[in-house]
């Protein structure tokens, strides 16, 4: 069980760091820091957005529309975050104790 505690934490970690690049670069890119059009960023960014679209169209859903504003990554790192404390609060249960 605590493999499985483990590997749990180690996905969501990982799905955190990709959020945080995500909504990182999001900005970035608004400001006009990174192009678009230069081939790495482009790249770069059509991957994370292929990667995060499955979890933000759900959310998008349910959200209402605001004009320019996007707040599906908002909502998914909220739940992220969420999920990964209810996961180390019960870690006692993966561990036996």
């Amino acid at each position: 069980m605590v493999s499985l505690f483990q590997a749990l934490m180690l996905i969501l970690n990982v799905i955190w760091f990709i959020m945080i690049v995500h909504i990182i670069m999001s900005w970035l890119i608004n400001f006009q820091v990174l192009n678009i059009r230069q081939p790495m960023i482009q790249q770069i960014w059509y991957g994370l957005n292929r990667l995060l679209e499955p979890v933000y169209a759900p959310i998008r859903r349910f959200l209402p529309t605001t004009a320019g504003l996007d707040l599906a990554p908002l909502v998914a790192f909220i739940l992220l975050i969420i999920i990964r404390q209810t996961l180390a609060n019960n870690a006692g249960f993966f561990y036996g104790f």
